[in-house]
């Protein structure tokens, strides 16, 4: 379980999973869990991957293991989340680095492949917004007059639950695994979320994208309303940029269809290297 300080004193934490072989330097791939989530979310997409690339899994400042020792007010932003990877990628001695972000943590790969290209070999974004629009924030509010309310008065699980069940997951989902969810979500500190859900609002990589230079794949639910009518942009903007649809509606695409997904990201970072992800 390795920690590292990032440039503003804030102790992260993050996961390695590595099942390659020990004599061959395989590439690393930062997976970004998104908000109010934690690097457990990744338990499914793991072992698809981590034998072909060294897996490494960051909880977010606040989030997870990570400390959430600090000015709330001031020390969550973009570019504090982009710093904190760039730590990390240098605690790990990775020059480069394959990154791929689910929802926020998707933006947060955007920003970071605009501000850093020399070091994001090929980014990839599961259901990934470039803000999150005011339908997603009137949604998150549940008939509370603000997200931020919602939280307040709901605390974290009751809200991570509520939410699951309106945007996250099909109706048709396993009752565990929602339980399991909404427990793990409902760790996270409400202050925090509060925090974060601030940030989020606010959000754009839009005004960034066309300095994004790395081969960019997006793994994206068929219709899905929190991303549907950015994926336009995406696309317009970022020449390197492939659109992938996966049979589905509903947003946590990469714990509906691990595989699925896995097997499209191992295929675009393995063409982009020259390498084979298949035994």
């Amino acid at each position: 379980m390795p920690y590292v300080t990032s440039h503003d004193g804030v102790r992260l934490q993050y996961d390695i999973h590595d099942y390659t072989d020990p004599w061959k330097d395989a590439p690393i791939l930062i997976l970004q869990h998104g908000y109010s989530r934690s690097a457990k979310f990744w338990w499914s997409m793991i072992p698809y991957i981590s034998r072909f690339f060294r897996v490494v899994c960051p909880n977010l400042r606040g989030l997870g293991e990570s400390s959430k020792d600090f000015d709330l007010a001031t020390g969550l932003s973009v570019d504090n989340y982009v710093r904190d990877l760039i730590a990390i990628a240098d605690d790990l001695g990775a020059e480069t680095f394959h990154y791929c972000g689910e929802s926020l943590g998707g933006i947060i790969g955007l920003v970071l492949a605009a501000k850093h290209p020399e070091r994001v070999r090929t980014l990839s974004l599961l259901a990934a917004p470039l803000s999150i629009s005011e339908w997603t924030q009137k949604t998150f509010a549940l008939d509370h007059p603000t997200w931020q309310d919602a939280l307040r008065n709901m605390g974290s699980r009751e809200w991570s639950a509520a939410v699951g069940r309106a945007t996250r997951f099909p109706p048709n989902s396993d009752p565990k695994m929602l339980d399991w969810y909404a427990d793990e979500t409902g760790k996270s500190d409400v202050d925090v979320l509060i925090a974060m859900s601030r940030l989020a609002s606010k959000a754009d990589a839009t005004p960034i994208l066309g300095q994004v230079k790395a081969p960019v794949l997006g793994l994206y639910p068929d219709g899905g309303k929190i991303t549907s009518e950015q994926e336009a942009v995406l696309t317009a903007a970022i020449p390197q940029m492939r659109i992938v649809h996966l049979p589905m509606t509903y947003h946590m695409v990469w714990v509906l269809a691990p595989a699925q997904c896995a097997d499209h990201i191992l295929h675009f970072m393995a063409v982009h290297d020259g390498t084979v992800c298949r035994e």
